[in-house]
């Protein structure tokens, strides 16, 4: 069963229906942050007591992620990819509803703790799946497209937020995630294969074991096992880099940029990123490995990071990080069914990955605003070079260390 796929009994156009059908369900998961991040205003609105504890709105579905990553790796490789999507899109669509009733900010919080199950449950499991229906010359195209799904949902959320805002204010968005949510269960019950027998007993796989009972030393067990595989956690590792500057980045650069381009930049910066991966990198990965893709992302970024310090006042230096960003989303997501053939393997990798991710966004933003406090601007150049040298020599070592266990 190494490098075995689910069964491609369905022609290209079904298989490709599929896919896009996965994503759709990944612009839910995408929306359980876009609906706080993007409204932020709106939320502190509505919380205004809150204060700067307003933003463990969006923390907690992190913590969640950064806890309990691997272990949702484990459990979807149990339950089924199919199947773990369908319950987190119902609960995620159940708990936005109840989000909509507006509760007291201690049972908001405890609404998203638990959202952040749903989240993590389907950032692990739609991907996985995404790769195990498509073929080897399809899965690199599939992978680019969902590495896109957080910054597309940004952007409905951008455009189609103030309007539901003034229809009848957050709930009206609350609502609209929760009906998008279960929409998409109904979808993926429909158009999806079931994938349990690929996932589960024809191949466990060498990490997580199904057969055996998932305890606490079982899961410290396997979150060192996995660490310590160059094939499972060189993909997240490698995202950390990524996911540390995004955020952070989008946040904090704006009044570094030139006031005469500000407004223009923030909006379209964003977007850079989606085109990129839709663009070149897709091009990029029918030739190059996804690794490669990734190491060069990583390494264009340090040097755009560079012109920042050259030309601070020009804005050409930040649209060049953020198409360089396209590279590393699509080049990191399409790393973990490239080197990881087996899906339990791969459903591991995309807990490491969600993990990580959700570390990055916890702590870049903080560590970006500390440096720039200090350093000004040259704290955007010190910390966009670190964490991009870093992802590159993540990547790379990780290599060297499998091909010398091959």
């Amino acid at each position: 069963m190494v490098g075995a796929t689910m069964p491609q009994t369905a022609g290209p156009g079904v298989t490709w229906g599929r896919v896009l059908v996965i994503f759709a369900a990944g612009l839910g998961a995408s929306g359980q942050f876009a609906k706080i991040a993007v409204l932020f205003p709106a939320w502190s609105q509505a919380y205004p007591q809150a204060g700067a504890g307003l933003g463990f709105l969006l923390s907690m579905i992190s913590l969640m992620g950064v806890v309990l990553g691997l272990v949702a790796g484990m459990l979807v490789s149990r339950t089924g990819f199919r199947r773990m999507m369908i319950w987190a899109l119902i609960l995620g669509g159940g708990l936005s509803a109840l989000e909509a009733l507006m509760p007291p900010l201690p049972v908001m919080l405890a609404l998203r703790g638990i959202e952040g199950l749903s989240h993590l449950a389907l950032v692990v499991a739609a991907p996985t799946l995404m790769a195990e229906i498509t073929t080897d010359r399809a899965r690199p195209m599939a992978m680019t497209l969902w590495s896109t799904y957080f910054g597309v949902a940004f952007v409905i959320f951008a455009l189609a937020g103030p309007g539901l805002l003034a229809l009848a204010g957050l709930p009206a968005v609350l609502l609209a995630h929760a009906g998008w949510m279960a929409a998409m269960a109904l979808l993926v019950a429909l158009a999806l294969p079931d994938d349990r027998a690929i996932g589960h007993e024809a191949d466990p796989g060498r990490v997580a074991h199904p057969e055996e009972r998932l305890g606490l030393a079982m899961v410290l067990r396997r979150h060192v096992q996995a660490y310590g595989s160059p094939w499972i956690a060189a993909p997240g590792l490698g995202w950390l880099c990524y996911a540390v500057s995004y955020v952070a980045y989008l946040t904090v650069i704006p009044p570094f940029l030139p006031e005469e381009h500000r407004q223009l930049l923030i909006t379209v910066l964003p977007v850079l990123g989606i085109v990129v991966s839709l663009t070149l990198s897709a091009a990029l990965l029918r030739i190059f490995s996804a690794v490669s893709v990734a190491v060069a992302g990583y390494l264009l970024a340090a040097t755009s990071v560079l012109t920042l310090a050259l030309w601070p006042a020009s804005p050409w230096p930040s649209v060049a990080l953020f198409c360089c960003m396209g590279l590393m989303q699509s080049g990191g997501f399409a790393s973990v069914p490239q080197i990881n053939r087996k899906p339990s393997d791969r459903a591991l990798s995309n807990g490491g990955l969600a993990q990580m991710g959700n570390l990055g966004n916890l702590l870049g933003t903080p560590l970006l605003l500390a440096l720039t406090g200090t350093m000004g601007p040259m704290g955007l150049v010190w910390f966009g070079l670190v964490a991009y040298l870093s992802g590159a020599a993540i990547h790379l070592c990780a290599a060297a260390l499998r091909r010398r266990a091959t």
